[in-house]
């Protein structure tokens, strides 16, 4: 079997029990790790991660799922892990510690003679927005690229990676947690297949290469849907309020699943 999910957001300060999360993110690991060849982790794994030029002592309470993740790797199983928009700030101690294979870019991977195409999902857009959406709308999607573009810069993560760790993490985990208190209250709603973007987006790239899938994480919904005969776009949902995630059998049949 090979394993997709996204979105566990570990270490959130908006989770009343940090610890219970990790522990159940760690079982369902386990519970994959009984017959897959595979494991890919589409992004936002944590809540907020950096890697500074000091060392991390607060890092150590993730060592339980370090410890699982190394397990699973030295048992023959591939973990994968695709940089999200809370944890792209990795500059190759996450691998140490867990022995993952990173990803910072999407990718097309062939995997049971079925094309996918894999990212976070974050920054992919179709191109005409303009024409898809109002005015507002496009203020809001461009002020994400613009806020994108900056956590992207050399230069401020050069200038973050010298913080120290306490004061770096402390700024990082209570900027993410108002988004998870946000919509721990108002639930991320699906937009529908016409305003999408990941869809919009998906639809457009197929004009031109073909896919059998599409998987993103990101958006925090689940979905399955057929965007042509032979094309499916499928978004994760989370592992931390929904507990969903996707799973590809021997025959290259996808199906989601939840916790």
């Amino acid at each position: 079997m090979i394993y997709f999910l996204s979105d566990l957001h570990l270490g959130s300060l908006a989770f009343d029990n940090k610890i219970a999360h990790q522990n159940k993110v760690i079982k369902l690991l386990e519970l994959m790790g009984h017959d897959a060849s595979a494991i890919y982790l589409l992004g936002d794994v944590f809540d907020f991660w950096h890697e500074y030029f000091w060392r991390d002592r607060s890092k150590k309470t993730f060592e339980p799922l370090f410890r699982t993740i190394r397990h699973l790797v030295k048992r023959g199983v591939k973990v994968h892990f695709f940089t999200g928009n809370h944890d792209m700030w990795t500059y190759g101690e996450l691998q140490k510690l867990t022995g993952m294979i990173m990803h910072y870019s999407p990718c097309t991977v062939t995997l049971k003679n079925k094309s996918i195409y894999l990212a976070h999902g974050d920054g992919l857009l179709p191109s005409n927005i303009d024409k898809l959406y109002p005015t507002e709308v496009q203020k809001k999607i461009r002020s994400f690229i613009r806020l994108r573009a900056f956590f992207y810069n050399p230069i401020p993560r050069f200038m973050y990676r010298c913080m120290p760790p306490f004061l770096g993490n402390a700024l990082g985990y209570n900027w993410a947690k108002h988004s998870r208190l946000k919509e721990l209250v108002n639930p991320l709603a699906y937009k529908g297949e016409d305003k999408e973007e990941l869809i919009l987006f998906a639809k457009e790239m197929e004009q031109t290469y073909h896919h059998d899938y599409y998987i993103f994480g990101h958006r925090h919904i689940d979905l399955d849907l057929q965007i042509s005969p032979t094309s499916r776009v499928i978004i994760l949902g989370d592992c931390f309020k929904l507990f969903t995630y996707a799973q590809m059998d021997h025959e290259g049949n996808i199906e989601m699943k939840t916790v």
